[in-house]
């Protein structure tokens, strides 16, 4: 992908290069036809007159060379154009990869924080052997994310405790888990160990 970016930069300089000489050549045409024109006027003035052949033919000489610079114009503006979509594409491609990058940290970052959570609530499973003592409390925290039979049995209970929040004896459930604070005394810190 850098390789065929690099390339498409390299070409997109080319057009540019060529589109700049291009402009550089209608430059010098129209230079030439204004010397003409004061070449012809001071030789007019000295009462030299050149035949309207002549004029013709240069005429028709410019009007030739116009178009050609306008055909070539109008090719290199089409090849830049194309070139611009391709590397917009390229673009648009790495930023919609750099966005899957960083919703994978996030969800990475979010399953950390929820095993952290996990292991202050249900202590760290690595400390207990092969058979986890709170794997049926686990379960039962979890089954909703497994059942929506379940789901909805939870939130009914839930939803029988919802109460405004103006009500005197009630209060809103947390919209997460309710962490444990840090002992404050060394005698708390000795039982919850």
């Amino acid at each position: 992908e850098r390789e065929l970016k690099a390339a498409a930069d390299s070409v997109l300089s080319e057009v540019r290069k060529k589109q700049a000489d291009t402009k550089r050549m209608v430059d010098i045409l129209r230079a030439l036809e204004k010397l003409r024109k004061l070449r012809k006027e001071a030789a007019g003035r000295k009462g030299v007159c050149p035949p309207p052949s002549a004029d013709e033919a240069f005429e028709n000489q410019v009007e030739s060379l116009k178009t050609l610079l306008q055909n070539r114009t109008e090719l290199y503006e089409a090849e830049e154009r194309a070139l611009r979509v391709m590397l917009e594409g390229e673009q648009e491609e790495e930023r919609k990869r750099e966005m899957e990058k960083k919703q994978k940290k996030e969800r990475e970052k979010l399953l950390q924080q929820k095993l952290e959570i996990d292991s202050k609530l249900f202590g760290d499973p690595d400390e207990f052997p092969l058979a986890h003592l709170l794997q049926p409390f686990r379960e039962y925290y979890l089954q909703a994310e497994h059942s929506v039979a379940a789901l909805i049995q939870i939130r009914h209970e839930w939803d029988q405790y919802l109460v405004p929040a103006d009500h005197p004896e009630g209060s809103c459930i947390p919209p997460g888990w309710v962490l444990p604070t840090l002992p404050t005394s060394d005698t708390w810190a000795t039982a919850v160990r």
